[in-house]
């Protein structure tokens, strides 16, 4: 059977219709010259068996999570991802619903919101949270927004150990805003005080710092937080949404905005998204958030309802003023990350960031142990630890894939000077017997190897 989707017939009554003579008179405001004047060099069609066959066989191609022992993270992370989560959102209330404006046909959809908003400010310690950005780039670029808007300062600076592509989320954002965006050194892998506390003053609106940071090091919070807020700027904390079942959340040492990247919340890697941004503030903050709000009430005859509340702040109601361009939210990914938390629970959080933490560092003891590898963290770790490593990292990583790993991360692709920096990353899914074939396989390729040159994070 063809599939034809406009006869000529169509498309004559179509161009009859807009007042157009013809397609080339429909199209004359696009330059010739860059217009297409050949037909699609595309294959002869086949059926559609016979293309499933194909892409089964390209598919097949991939080596997945199914055949390899992950351990790379870099900000997407092999959790455990309970059946529950996509048996809910599979529904076909939720996985179809679109933005509920009308409240009264979208209370189940506007509840699920709701409740992940909810859970959001219990998990990070903030009075509010949004019904969710697209990611935690797009959270954190968010925040320099908020912050000019709330303390009428214009400057931001991030610490150097926030991961390089959210870094380059927030430039684009600001630059656009006119925002000048400006980096704090480090020492001894995290945020130097002293170099934050230089940096400020009184045209500074906002500091973010990401905790645990892109080398996996746990930053000082509390210290950043108090020298920041001194100063009369905003501070920002990009938090690992898992390891805040071993650390404390970032309302408790004094966080302005929170923000996270959501995926580690029942989300899989799916070859990067789509993703889940989590953005909480002090309550007082509440009218400057970006993005939907929804809110509980009552009705005349006192009966719970739900609906997207503040909406004067948004775009598609105050255009040019609003507090956000995001028209939007990432509800389906909100609601998978909602279930994943009232899942596992406080107890369950607290398992995995145990299980994450004891298994980093048994990995990383035994890394340690082999002649030519020197862990560069020098300061604690959560799941995450960076790895000179005395051959590119960028090696290893390829050299992984023939023995069923996916090492890590080469830190080179974000730095040159980083080449022989190899990011591991360790969940609640790595086995003993993985981490220890991981071990083996370092030590049995590469033990003795010419000493990589001094350097690391």
């Amino acid at each position: 059977m063809g599939f034809t989707p406009h006869t000529a017939e169509d498309r004559a009554r179509m161009l009859e219709r807009i007042g157009a003579r013809s397609a080339e008179e429909l199209f004359e405001s696009i330059p010739a010259a860059i217009r297409l004047d050949r037909p699609l060099d595309l294959p002869e069609p086949v059926s559609e068996f016979e293309l499933l066959a194909r892409l089964k066989e390209i598919a097949r191609r991939n080596a997945g999570g199914e055949r390899l022992a992950c351990f790379a993270g870099a900000g997407a992370y092999d959790h455990a991802g309970p059946a529950i989560v996509d048996t809910v959102v599979s529904r076909p209330e939720f996985y179809t619903a679109y933005t509920p404006y009308q409240a009264e046909v979208s209370q189940g959809t506007l509840q699920s919101i709701y409740e992940f908003q909810s859970l959001v400010c219990r998990l990070l310690g903030m009075g509010v949270a949004n019904a969710s950005m697209y990611d935690l780039g797009s959270a954190l670029a968010e925040t320099a927004h908020m912050a000019r808007n709330i303390t009428r300062r214009r400057r931001v600076l991030v610490s150097s150990s926030v991961h390089p592509a959210h870094l380059e989320v927030l430039r684009t954002y600001a630059h656009g805003l006119d925002i000048p965006v400006e980096t704090v050194g480090l020492r001894d892998g995290v945020t130097d005080p002293e170099l934050l506390r230089a940096a400020l003053d009184d045209t500074v609106a906002a500091v973010a710092v990401q905790h645990p940071n892109f080398f996996g090091s746990i930053e000082p919070m509390p210290e950043l937080s108090g020298i920041t807020r001194a100063a009369g700027a905003m501070f920002v904390a990009a938090v690992d949404p898992v390891s805040l079942g071993a650390l404390v959340p970032p309302g408790d040492y004094g966080a302005d905005i929170a923000v996270a990247e959501g995926q580690a919340l029942g989300l899989p890697l799916s070859f990067g998204g789509p993703y889940l941004g989590l953005l909480a503030a002090k309550k007082e903050h509440i009218r400057h958030l970006p993005g939907r709000l929804v809110g509980r009430t009552t009705d005349v005859e006192d009966r719970t309802g739900y609906v997207l509340a503040l909406q004067t702040r948004e775009q598609h109601i105050r255009r040019e003023r609003a507090s956000s361009n995001i028209c939007t939210n990432q509800a389906l990914m909100a609601l998978a990350a909602a279930v994943w938390l009232a899942w596992f629970g406080r107890t369950g959080v607290r398992e995995l960031a145990r299980q994450c933490l004891s298994r980093a560092r048994y990995l990383a003891d035994r890394i340690a142990d082999i002649p030519g590898f020197t862990i560069a963290n020098t300061r604690p770790f959560f799941k995450e630890f960076a790895v000179l490593t005395p051959v590119p990292a960028a090696d290893i990583v390829k050299q992984g894939l023939d023995h069923g790993l996916l090492a890590g991360v080469d830190l080179g692709r974000f730095n040159p000077e980083w080449r022989h920096l190899l990011l591991v990353a360790v969940t609640e899914n790595r086995s003993r017997d993985q981490l220890d074939r991981y071990a083996e396989f370092l030590r049995r390729e590469y033990a003795g190897a010419r000493t990589a040159p001094s350097g690391g994070n």
